[in-house]
């Protein structure tokens, strides 16, 4: 199928090339651009495990989520706006998404309750409650000056009934309205801060599109959709991502908020989203599982002990260029902190070679082809 080349933008987001559903895009933000598909590490403290700044940037990262709620506990929004931002506090000079929190609803024992002004969280370094409202978390990502922000949201779990979902649904509805017409939110979108909103409804595809249309509305400068990849099949995920996508504004950039696992990105990009985010690499690299463009390996499987190979012949990252498996397996088997460095450098630059060979692929109109490539290559 040959790529569709378009011209269609707005003031923050152009659409390149499209074929299917697929799409090839740039987000315009004030510290440069994101190339889509897009990947984003999670750098929640303003840090990924194990891996440097640095060390993101050489492995093709143009942008990290770090988690502002967590981030408000310590060392404190008020400290970062004071060292010059988040991107100076980090020495990241890409761009840097921040989320409101509202996924710490499902980490028991910081999630306390819902108010109807917003959540009630308990600090894990104090134990101390506070409660964070649509207001509230506008302000503390305009102190962060993260070049993205998410309003707050409820996230359902789950195993949630229709009616809770729904529940939820009309909750986040009501906190996407007061973060986005909040004082802080208007002054930040004036000195550059993107806005999103975050679409819910589980996995019923009815509330999805209900909530995705509503969103809709509003002049968000994109669209998020979580509460996915939190444990439900494929075959109860995507259908609801389908329902959410068809409601959302063609010219603003959607992004699935979790998944990080090679072959769902790429049946989410067939589905239209353009950006990404999750612990995924870094969590699997720390288990000693590995991508390669043959599947998960385990690193520290006995069989690798001698195995003088790199983990992935195709892949240019430092560890593959510079290390064998024998060395990575003989690192995790002493649990030494290298042995994590390599294996999370590598993970992540592996994702983040996918998405972009998927973007060359829309562009060229061969993404259907290199999809199906990958999959009957990876073997997960």
């Amino acid at each position: 199928m040959t790529a569709l080349l378009l011209q269609s933008m707005t003031r923050h987001f152009s659409l390149e090339a499209k074929q299917g559903h697929a799409r090839a895009g740039i987000l315009i933000t004030r510290h440069g651009t994101l190339e889509t598909p897009a990947f984003m590490p999670v750098a929640t403290k303003a840090t990924a495990k194990y891996v440097e700044p640095r060390e993101l940037v050489e492995a093709g990262t143009q942008a990290v989520i770090s988690n502002a709620f967590l981030l408000s506990l310590k060392p404190g929004h008020e400290l970062i706006k004071k060292a010059g931002g988040i991107h100076k506090f980090m020495n990241f000079d890409r761009v840097i998404f921040t989320d409101c929190g509202g996924f710490q609803m499902l980490r028991e024992g910081i999630f306390v309750s819902t108010k109807p002004q917003g959540i009630v969280f308990k600090s894990p370094y104090t134990g101390k409650e506070a409660l964070i409202t649509p207001e509230e978390i506008m302000a503390i990502q305009a102190d962060l000056g993260s070049d993205v922000a998410m309003v707050l949201d409820y996230v359902a779990p789950y195993g949630a009934t229709i009616e809770q979902v729904k529940e939820a649904a009309t909750i986040s509805n009501r906190w996407a309205e007061w973060s986005l017409h909040s004082d802080a939110a208007k002054k930040s979108r004036e000195e550059g801060q993107l806005i999103f909103a975050i679409v819910h409804g589980g996995i019923y595809p009815e509330v999805r599109k209900s909530h995705a249309a509503y969103l809709a509305r509003w002049n968000f400068d994109g669209y998020s959709i979580g509460g996915l990849s939190i444990g439900e099949p494929p075959e109860k995920m995507f259908p609801a991502l389908e329902a959410a996508l068809s409601e959302l504004p063609e010219d603003k950039p959607r992004y699935l908020m979790g998944l990080g696992s090679p072959l769902e990105i790429l049946e989410a990009v067939k589905r239209g989203v353009d950006i990404f985010d999750s612990a995924y690499p870094t969590q699997t690299a720390r288990h000693n599982s590995l991508m390669t463009r043959k599947g998960i390996i385990k690193i520290s499987s006995p069989k690798y002990a001698e195995d003088f190979s790199p983990v992935d012949e195709t892949c240019d990252c430092y560890a593959c260029k510079n290390f064998s498996r024998a060395y990575i397996h003989f690192l995790s088997k002493v649990n030494e902190p290298a042995g994590k460095q390599l294996k999370s450098i590598h993970n992540i630059r592996f994702l983040q070679k996918l998405v972009s060979d998927a973007r060359r692929a829309i562009i060229e109109g061969s993404f259907d082809e290199f999809f199906e490539s990958f999959k009957a290559s990876f073997k997960s």
